[in-house]
């Protein structure tokens, strides 16, 4: 028997008339007329090379084949069933899933604290993992599915994929405490040499619009490695000012300044980015919304949220 020759609705027939040992009463448990169920009982018959149902004490009685493949199709059944309405709905108090997420090792620190615990509370079989890709791969593995959800400073994938504006830093300066209170940033007498942060192009562009390129004397990846970098060579940087939040919270060890920059307006802007051939996807739906709502705040409530990273 050819698998793809298999009218499942014959199935749904077979199903019926075992649960209820009657055609009339299968009819009716399908929403069919009594010949309509007959007909697809005589193909049926043919199908299988047996009677499946026999007339006795005014219903039908299964065969011993009928009896054999029963367990087999109603299991087949159940398990379309699940599937389907895996794709209409998704409850986050018994799923089990795991979300790939891309995101900076910063916004590792920044995210995943409250996105974690607002999953131990709401969702407790939800599994996140975290990435870090560039260019082309990361475009690719959106497109493909590889990952749910991109979440940071992206500005290349607005063009391609859906996404939801959440907030935005102003970049400063970020340098070693020299026990001066914070002031605004006066290239002419802070005489400061400076360390860039390549995944986040802006540290420099600002650098170059205020003419202090040539006083960069190293360039890495991550922000993370910042706080080790200050402390051994007293280099400065430019980061958003979140950053600067969750540096003094995260490093008692060290004390920093935050200098806002004169002039033009810096900003980097964080979004989440997804693409549109699942955002349909009950799962997907359901996690975008949460992280929309933990994250799209206020710069006020946006504060507080920093205040409690550890």
């Amino acid at each position: 028997m050819n698998i793809y020759s298999v009218d499942l609705n014959l199935l749904k027939v077979f199903e019926a008339i075992y649960v209820e040992r009657s055609v009339s009463r299968a009819a009716i448990r399908l929403g069919l007329t009594q010949p309509s169920v007959s007909h697809g009982l005589m193909r049926l018959r043919s199908l299988f090379g047996d009677p499946l149902f026999v007339r006795l004490n005014g219903g039908v009685e299964p065969t011993v084949a009928a009896t054999r493949i029963a367990p087999s199709i109603q299991q087949a059944m159940r398990n379309l069933q699940v599937t389907l309405d895996e794709g209409s709905r998704f409850d986050p108090s018994s799923g089990r899933r795991t979300f790939l997420i891309h995101m900076s090792d910063f916004g590792e620190v920044v995210f995943l604290p409250p996105l974690m615990r607002e999953l131990k509370a709401r969702a407790p079989g939800i599994r996140i993992e975290t990435c870090q890709l560039d260019g082309i791969e990361l475009t690719h593995a959106l497109e493909s599915g590889q990952i749910d959800f991109a979440l940071g400073h992206l500005p290349m994938l607005a063009d391609q994929f859906q996404s939801e504006y959440l907030f935005a830093e102003e970049y400063g300066i970020l340098a070693p405490s020299s026990g001066a209170p914070d002031a605004p940033f006066d290239a002419a007498s802070d005489q400061s040499e400076f360390v860039v942060v390549t995944s986040h192009p802006e540290t420099l562009k600002i650098l170059v619009a205020h003419g202090l390129q040539d006083r960069v004397r190293l360039s890495v990846p991550h922000f993370m490695v910042l706080p080790a970098i200050f402390a051994a060579t007293g280099f400065a940087a430019v980061v958003p000012h979140y950053v600067s939040e969750v540096f003094d919270k995260i490093d008692q060890k060290h004390a920093y300044r935050y200098s806002t920059l004169s002039g033009s307006r810096h900003e980097m802007k964080i979004s989440v980015y997804w693409f549109r051939r699942y955002s349909t996807d009950p799962g997907n739906i359901w996690l975008r919304d949460l992280m929309i709502e933990l994250f799209k705040t206020s710069t006020r409530a946006r504060k507080g949220q920093m205040r409690s990273v550890r």
